[in-house]
């Protein structure tokens, strides 16, 4: 059968083979035996459901094999046997052409060269799916090849529910991912209604279909990198010869060495996972591969003694190298880790003193041990950062759950007040007020053609718009706008493009709206084919994250959804092509909620009025929840959108004098 007809039949209509597995291919972690005898059958049950009676008896056996073996039912022998990866919009059987991009993007984010696990449909941060199965996945692509522009596909957890009826103007496909009954939102809960089959966890933009690799973060792990030497530097000096010392390279975390060449420093990024350490590696995202600390030490010596611009990939634990940098007295001017300690019983850090291979097997056979393993890791690894920060080194946490964690176990992370932590999330010093509450985000878009020269294209529109804009702005966001003018006309010689055609930059809603309409204007033109417009939830509205995206709100609702939802509600009626709402993404199941959207841009004048609607409100829904917490520069951004628009009215708060409150209680 050719690509189309396997599409078009979804399940198929004879049982595929038994599958095998690929020799060397990176599994996702084994998850942990949590399922009673009758939840159990209750799984199989349930995955035997989307399969004909005549099976039942063959696969019954195999799935409740794999859900021994693995923790989970992910239906291998009915992984497609063709290549998944980011075909050009053209190639899909579609009849909607919103559809083909969102099959596009689906394939994308399972395109080995992209995805982390991606026989386990799992994208990034060791649990991101995009589906809990391969039925899923099979039912989804025949939908979306049928739909027309009238119907609406809706996505429960990667379960396909149907197609119903809607309108051109309503969204073609609405994703939710691990919405629970607010009780039931702890990390044993994810392990029990995923091996169930019944929920999953979407991550980011996993779920969304919205991932485009490491280079999805490195533009914001770029600006973080740049801007935290930036605080600690003298303005005339450079970060040529300074370290900025971190771990992970498993996915997002894989932007990091990347960044700390663009940003011009000595990287250092453990990783335990040395088929990891090694992907990234190959596709160029790091310079150098050690796998012995004496010869890292020696290494790095030399670095800083020449004032090297590079990025070293370490295959071993990061805890080590804080020590072993301790006693070789090799200051470290900038520090942080980006581990997935969202999910630290699973997989998402590995504790020091064990094997890559023990730790995965004391995660399956021995949780409790591994638990008191992360632990005491975990206070040895804040031990050995407070020390380097006593010598002077700028510690900040990376939105990973590294200081929650850390103070769960015990960890010397607390302030006095034993409420904050003695570290900041570089949202509350970094990104948070230079550009959330500027409205300055992670805007991104697929050139769906699959053609480089698009690629191209877009990036000159893109740098031709922002130093449009340039001219005119306000001295307050000069800083951002000059950063990304330079990030994007470097974009190209910085080789960052893993899996589709795709480009990532901050910019604000203004800024946003007009690339977004430049672009438009060429798909009409004929000078490029149609565009996929998305983001990383971690913006500006998207998301409400205490540890991170909002942790810099100070009025007491940072621990409120609100925003997030009022995003993805807001969106879909402004005229995306795809919204979509998860539980957990980034810091971990139960911590925070995140909404994203994609667009497609395919030349319509249509296209264009939801464009600029759409994107408007994305971006200052979320100014005018951070303008009303009383931040400052939310505030100007806020006030400044008015003035530009006067058909937006807000609530602006009346500030209050800090000695009125003081002698009250």
């Amino acid at each position: 059968m050719t690509f189309k007809e396997q599409i078009l039949q979804g399940i198929p209509t004879k049982m595929p083979s038994k599958y095998t597995y690929p020799e060397g291919a990176n599994r996702a972690p084994k998850r942990k035996d949590i399922l009673s005898k009758e939840e159990k059958q209750l799984a199989i049950r349930n995955a035997l459901r989307y399969f004909p009676k005549d099976w039942h008896e063959e696969l019954a056996s195999e799935f409740a094999q794999e859900l021994k073996e693995y923790g989970r039912i992910y239906m291998y022998r009915f992984k497609p046997d063709y290549k998944i990866f980011a075909r050009g919009i053209s190639e899909y059987p579609a009849k909607s052409t919103q559809a083909a991009a969102i099959m596009l993007m689906i394939q994308n984010n399972l395109d080995p060269a992209v995805a982390q696990h991606p026989e386990e449909l799992i994208t990034y941060g060791g649990n991101g799916a995009v589906f809990q199965n391969w039925a899923q996945y099979l039912l989804t692509m025949q939908y979306l090849s049928q739909m027309s522009d009238e119907q609406t596909l809706h996505l429960y957890s990667g379960h396909p529910m149907g197609l119903f009826p809607s309108s051109k103007n309503a969204p073609r496909v609405i994703v939710t991912n691990g919405m629970m009954i607010p009780n039931y939102s702890k990390p044993d809960d994810w392990e029990k209604f995923n091996a169930l089959g019944v929920t999953q966890y979407g991550q980011m933009t996993a779920g969304s279909f919205m991932y485009i690799g490491p280079q999805g973060i490195v533009h914001g792990t770029t600006i973080t990198v740049m801007n935290a030497f930036r605080k600690v530097l003298e303005k005339v000096d450079t970060s040529e010869g300074k370290i900025f010392l971190t771990a992970g390279l498993g996915g997002m975390s894989g932007a990091q060495p990347k960044a700390g060449n663009i940003a011009g420093c000595i990287t250092i990024c453990a990783e335990v996972n040395a088929k990891a350490a090694t992907k990234r590696h190959e596709q160029g995202w790091v310079d150098v591969l050690i796998d012995n600390i004496d010869d890292l030490v020696t290494r790095v010596k030399q670095a800083k003694i020449s004032k090297e611009v590079v990025s070293i990939a370490f295959i071993g634990n990061v805890v080590e190298v804080w020590e072993r940098f301790d006693e070789e007295n090799i200051f470290i001017h900038v520090g942080s880790d980006q581990t997935s300690l969202h999910i630290p019983w699973t997989g998402g850090y590995y504790p020091a003193g064990l094997t890559y291979e023990e730790s995965n097997r004391l995660i399956r056979e021995e949780p409790e041990t591994f638990k008191e393993k992360v632990q005491e890791s975990l206070r040895r690894h804040a031990h050995a950062i407070n020390n380097h920060v006593a010598k002077g080194t700028y510690f900040f946490d990376y939105g990973n759950a590294f200081l929650l964690e850390a103070s769960r176990a015990g960890a010397d992370v607390m302030a006095e007040n034993n409420i904050d932590f003695k570290y900041p999330s570089y949202v509350q010093d970094i990104l948070g007020p230079m550009c959330f509450d500027y409205g300055f985000g992670p805007f991104r878009w697929v050139c769906t053609s699959g053609k480089p020269e698009d690629l191209d294209k877009t990036d000159d529109i893109a740098a031709s718009v922002l130093e449009g804009i340039m001219k005119t702005a306000p001295d307050e966001i000069k800083l951002q706008m000059q950063d990304n003018i330079t990030w994007i006309k470097d974009a190209k010689k910085n080789k960052m493009v893993v899996g589709s055609q795709a480009r990532i930059l901050y910019a604000d809603a203004e800024g946003r709206a007009k690339i977004a309409e430049a672009f438009n204007n060429a798909v009409a033109n004929g000078e490029i084919g149609p565009v996929v417009l998305g983001r990383d939830h971690h913006d500006v509205s998207g998301t409400d994250s205490p540890y991170r995206e909002t942790s810099n709100i100070y009025d007491g609702s940072k621990f409120t959804a609100d925003m997030a939802i009022h995003n993805v509600i807001g969106d879909s009626f402004r005229g995306a092509t795809w919204v979509s709402i998860h539980n957990g993404g980034g810091v971990g199941w139960g911590e925070v909620m995140n909404g994203g959207f994609g667009m497609l841009l395919d030349g319509s004048s249509e296209a264009e009025e939801r464009l600029k609607s759409m994107l408007f409100f994305d971006v200052n829904n979320g100014i005018a929840r951070r303008s009303w917490a009383r931040n400052e520069e939310a505030l100007f951004a806020i006030r400044r959108e008015m003035n530009r628009t006067p058909n937006l009215k807000v609530t602006l708060p009346n500030l209050v004098d800090n000695q009125l409150l003081e002698n009250l209680f």
